[in-house]
């Protein structure tokens, strides 16, 4: 955006004149340059345009003239006496260069700011990091107003230039301090390291609990305070924690999932029980020796005796104080408690219940695998039974050698259900879920072991029927005579 233009005009004899305006924005004015004619020569002019409009300084006729003017959102840059063709150039420098006064003055805003900024750090010994945040903050409004150009590109890289400077200069003292803080951390790490191994020796040997539970508490409050660095904080602290979790184990005993940690809240809940009551009583017992001074006090003798008698009041009630604070203390412990047992009751509820469920899929599981296997032993057994018959008919055979249809019929039946009996038995033997009984049935009716087992039975029934006619019939012909059956002829 140019600060300076040229142009030609007429001056108030409506005599030709060479005009140059030049912005001072520090001063919010603009100077006006008029050269006559007669000396405003192409040269000059080129100089103008060329050199003049740059910022570059040229050397002015003899004769021109110099007129100084506000710049004014409601004045004209030019006086009444000129005039120009180009009013619209005018106007449009007029509303430029309000743009680069207002823009100027931010830049000398923030530059006195970061001038302030800058005498500051350079008085700083050590790294602040508030100091840091505040830098950070400073260059969000910088870096905001570049991103909108409301500051010019130079003004933006000046600016960014020496907040570069001063950012470097706080991570230099940023580097120091950690490099000290790395110091102080290992000294920290090995001085609380040292007391923790202290506090757990004293354990091993059986030492009191509640002072070392005491010392680790203090213990906490000191880490509280140290310097550390993020990674010797976790340690350290996961190590006190290991302690506390040590000295507890050891008061109360291991907390397991059978109940432990429920017995132990359960002892602790009775404990702080019979604390509390001991407490109320001590309360209601100093309310009365209150209410005893107060009678006293309201009949004694003298001055003397009354304001005795006052002091001892405001003792006990003093005392009375402090055991109700301990008393609120302990009721909330209470609620605390009683929250926990809740909700460690429920757990164990749910546990118990899921055992429960359990127990009572393995029980289904078991029942309907024994009758399965009941059945399939009952099969194997008939089948024995006809796999004998029919080798007794064989052997009574003179001629065909042919076996009966009827027995391999009845034999492929009795196979065919029991190894369908046995795949039931391994499926249910899978089953997990709630719905075993619906599974079972569901296998049962998927294979047709009801359908299957009534059809062997049938078969069954009826082949030994026909066996036995069979074995009468071969006995009887060979009573008669030692006549041959021929299967052929009889076959059904």
């Amino acid at each position: 955006m140019k600060k300076k233009i040229v142009l030609w005009g007429l001056d108030e004899n409506e005599k030709k004149i060479l005009i140059g305006l030049e912005l001072l924005a520090q001063d919010n004015k603009v100077n006006v340059y008029t050269f006559p004619e007669e000396i405003a020569t192409e040269l000059f002019y080129n100089k103008l345009m060329d050199e003049w409009r740059l910022d570059k300084e040229i050397e002015f006729p003899v004769g021109h003239s110099k007129i100084e003017r506000p710049l004014s959102v409601t004045e004209d840059l030019l006086p009444e006496t000129i005039k120009v063709q180009r009013t619209d150039l005018i106007a449009r420098a007029k509303a430029e260069w309000h743009f680069v006064v207002l823009s100027s003055k931010l830049y000398d805003l923030y530059g006195s700011e970061l001038e302030e900024l800058k005498q500051r750090i350079n008085k700083m010994t050590s790294y602040d990091n508030a100091m840091w945040e505040e830098m950070k903050g400073f260059w969000s409004k910088v870096q905001s107003q570049i991103f909108e150009k409301n500051l010019f590109k130079e003004h933006g890289d000046k600016l960014k230039e020496q907040t570069n400077y001063l950012f470097d200069k706080l991570k230099q003292l940023r580097t120091k301090a950690n490099e000290e803080l790395d110091k102080i951390s290992k000294d920290n790490v090995k001085g609380f390291g040292e007391r923790i191994d202290a506090i757990i020796a004293k354990v091993e040997q059986g030492l009191g609990l509640n002072p070392l539970f005491d010392d680790l508490k203090n213990m906490q409050n000191d880490f509280k305070e140290a310097e550390f660095t993020r990674s010797d904080r976790s340690k350290i602290w996961k190590r006190i924690d290991e302690a506390f979790k040590l000295v507890k184990e050891k008061k109360y005993g291991k907390s397991s999932s059978s109940g432990g940690s429920s017995s132990r809240l359960e002892r602790r809940y009775q404990g702080l029980l019979g604390a509390i009551e001991k407490m109320e009583k001590s309360i209601a017992r100093d309310q009365k020796d209150i209410d005893f001074q107060d009678r006293k006090a309201n009949a004694s003798d003298g001055q003397l005796e009354m304001q005795i008698r006052q002091a001892k009041i405001l003792m006990i009630q003093e005392r009375m104080k402090s055991k109700n604070e301990k008393l609120n203390e302990m009721l909330a412990t209470k609620a605390d408690l009683e929250a926990r047992l809740a909700k460690e009751k429920e757990r164990q509820d749910k546990e118990a219940q899921k055992k429960e469920v359990k127990k009572r899929k393995e029980e289904v599981k078991e029942k309907i695998a024994s009758e399965i296997k009941e059945q399939a032993e009952t099969l194997d057994a008939e089948k024995e039974k006809l796999e004998n018959a029919a080798e007794a008919i064989n052997e009574e055979k003179t001629k065909g050698g042919a076996k009966s249809s009827i027995i391999s019929d009845a034999i492929e039946a009795v196979t065919d259900a029991v190894e369908d009996a046995i795949d039931t038995v391994k499926a249910v033997t899978e089953v997990v879920g709630d719905n075993v009984e619906a599974k079972v049935e569901e296998i049962r009716e998927e294979h047709q072991i009801d359908e299957k087992l009534g059809q062997v039975k049938d078969i069954v029934e009826e082949t030994m029927e026909k066996v036995g006619e069979k074995i009468e019939e071969v006995i009887d012909k060979v009573m008669d005579g030692g006549e041959k059956v021929d299967d052929s002829s009889e076959e059904e």
